[in-house]
C-alpha cells in the first residue's frame, strides 16, 4: 500500500521538490525553536542588563554591557540558598511519598482486584473534575487541625507532602501501565513462589521505569511551580519554597535582580528534563501501547 503524504515521494524524489521540502522544514522549525527559546534568552539576559535597559523602549535585545551582579545579588538580596533548599526537601518528600503510596495504591487496584475496586477507581477519578481551588480550604482546614491527633501542620513539609500523595492523575497513569504488564512474566514469578510484595519490588517496578520517571517529573514539577498552597501553609518566611519567597521578596528588590533569581529558580527544573528527557518520552510512549 501507498503511503499517503503531504509531498509524493516522486515529487521529493526531483531536486527542486527536495529543495522546497527542506527549505520549508528548516524554516518551520527555526521558527518553533525561536518561539520557545526567545522567552529563555531574553529572561537569561534580562538580568545582564541595568534596570534602565530593562525598562527601555524600544527594548535592546542585546545588553550594551554584561552585567553579572544581578546574579550574584540575587544570592545575597534574596537568600536564594535557604529557599531553594526548602523547596527541595518539599519537592523531594512529595515526590518520595507520591510515589510510594501512588504506586502501592495502582499495583492494588491493578494486580490484586479488590473487592468493590472499579467503584474506589471511579471515586478516585471523579476528583479530577473538582477545581483545585475548590479543595483549598478543606485542605487548609484538614493541615490546621489534623484529625483524631488534633496537630497542626502549618510551617511543616509535611502541608507539602501529605496533601501530595493523593494525585489522581499519577494513580491513574500508573495502574494503565500496571494493566498492560505481560500476564506470563508475573504468573511466571507467582509459580516461581514470588509473593505479592516481592514481585512488586522485582517484577513490576523494574519494568515500570519509564513511566515512573513521568510520575516523577510530574510531582516534582508540581511542588516546584505552586505558589498558593505553600503561600498558604508557610507563614514563616524562613521556611517558604523559592516560588512564594520571590514574590514576597521583590517588593524592594531592582528588577534585574528579580528576574536573576527566576533564572536561578528554573535552572533546577530545566535541567531535570534534559537529564531524564529519554526516559519521559519513553513513559508517554509506553503508556499508549498495549501489551
Amino acid at each position: 500500500m501507498s503511503a499517503r503524504t503531504l509531498i509524493s515521494p516522486a515529487t521529493l524524489a526531483r531536486p527542486r521538490g527536495k529543495a522546497i521540502y527542506w527549505t520549508v522544514f528548516t524554516a518551520v522549525v527555526v521558527l518553533f525553536a525561536l518561539a520557545f527559546l526567545f522567552p529563555v534568552y531574553w529572561m537569561v539576559t534580562g538580568a545582564m542588563k541595568s534596570p534602565d535597559e530593562v525598562a527601555r523602549t524600544p527594548p535592546a535585545l542585546v545588553p550594551k554591557h554584561w552585567h553579572l551582579a544581578g546574579y550574584t545579588d540575587a544570592f545575597d538580596l534574596m537568600q536564594l540558598p535557604r529557599h531553594l533548599w526548602n523547596t527541595v526537601v518539599q519537592a523531594a518528600g512529595a515526590w518520595a511519598f507520591q510515589l510510594v503510596f501512588c504506586t502501592a495504591a495502582a499495583y492494588a487496584l491493578s494486580r490484586l482486584r479488590p473487592a468493590f475496586g472499579k467503584v474506589i477507581l471511579g471515586g478516585i477519578l471523579a476528583t479530577l473534575m473538582v477545581p483545585a481551588q475548590a479543595l483549598v480550604v478543606p485542605k487548609y482546614l484538614t493541615v490546621a487541625d489534623l484529625p483524631l491527633i488534633h496537630t497542626s501542620l502549618l510551617n511543616d513539609p509535611l502541608a507539602i507532602w501529605l496533601p501530595a500523595v493523593a494525585n489522581a492523575f499519577n494513580l491513574y497513569l500508573l495502574k494503565r501501565f500496571f494493566d498492560q504488564l505481560p500476564r506470563d512474566v508475573l504468573e511466571a514469578a507467582e509459580i516461581d513462589g514470588a509473593g505479592r510484595l516481592r514481585i512488586l519490588w522485582s517484577v513490576v517496578l523494574p519494568m515500570s521505569r519509564p513511566v515512573l520517571a513521568v510520575v516523577s517529573i510530574f510531582a516534582l514539577v508540581a511542588v516546584w511551580q505552586d505558589f498558593l498552597w505553600p503561600l498558604m501553609v508557610f507563614s514563616d518566611t524562613g521556611e517558604q519554597p523559592i516560588s512564594v519567597a520571590l514574590v514576597q521578596l521583590s517588593q524592594n528588590i531592582q528588577l534585574t535582580v528579580l528576574i536573576a533569581a527566576m533564572v536561578i529558580a528554573s535552572i533546577p527544573m530545566v535541567a531535570l528534563f534534559l537529564v531524564f528527557q529519554r526516559h519521559i518520552i519513553a513513559g508517554i510512549g509506553a503508556g499508549s501501547t498495549k501489551g
